[in-house]
């Protein structure tokens, strides 16, 4: 059996996306009964080179949309990066959501061999749609969540593995 770019793709950022929304809905709950800030939680960050939180999110929710958005050939969706609540951040994740669930199997499948290139500065790294799917999306997109779960656990929000998992 062979496992579709859609499957391997959209229903699964889909599916972490959700688990995160609902890590942040404790993490507010969190916030709410340890009487926190926000920033508290939102700057801060595992080591001091480390980025926050909040950059941990928007970076796992640009990953996500911006693969789907390169195989299927649309624009990404551009969100500005000012993000300072909880709820700031499950509207970003929500919007993240929304788009990756406009992409459809005949859109996304077959896109194994395209060539995708993502350009940092100067550097411009190629791939093929698999490889860039499975080397660099999906891994980048599991650091980042798992990077905002670890920061989130470490600062007392009471979650779990299942939490993190769901029911995929």
């Amino acid at each position: 059996m062979t496992i579709s770019m859609y499957q391997a793709s959209v229903p699964r950022f889909v599916n972490i996306l959700g688990n995160l929304s609902n890590i942040l809905d404790k993490t507010q709950a969190h916030i709410d009964a340890k009487k926190l800030s926000d920033a508290s939680l939102t700057a801060f960050r595992l080591f001091p080179d480390m980025l926050p939180m909040t950059t941990q999110v928007q970076i796992a929710c640009d990953t996500a949309k911006g693969v789907v958005a390169r195989l299927v050939g649309v624009d990404i969706p551009v969100f500005e990066d000012n993000e300072k609540t909880i709820a700031d951040l499950k509207a970003r994740v929500a919007k993240t959501i929304a788009f990756i669930q406009t992409i459809t199997p005949e859109q996304i499948d077959g896109t194994e061999d395209k060539a995708i290139v993502t350009k940092r500065g100067e550097k411009e790294t190629h791939y093929k749609g698999m490889q860039f799917l499975l080397g660099h999306a999906v891994p980048n997109f599991y650091f980042h969540i798992t990077t905002a779960y670890a920061i989130l656990r470490h600062n007392g929000v009471e979650i779990g593995k299942r939490d993190f998992l769901g029911n995929p």
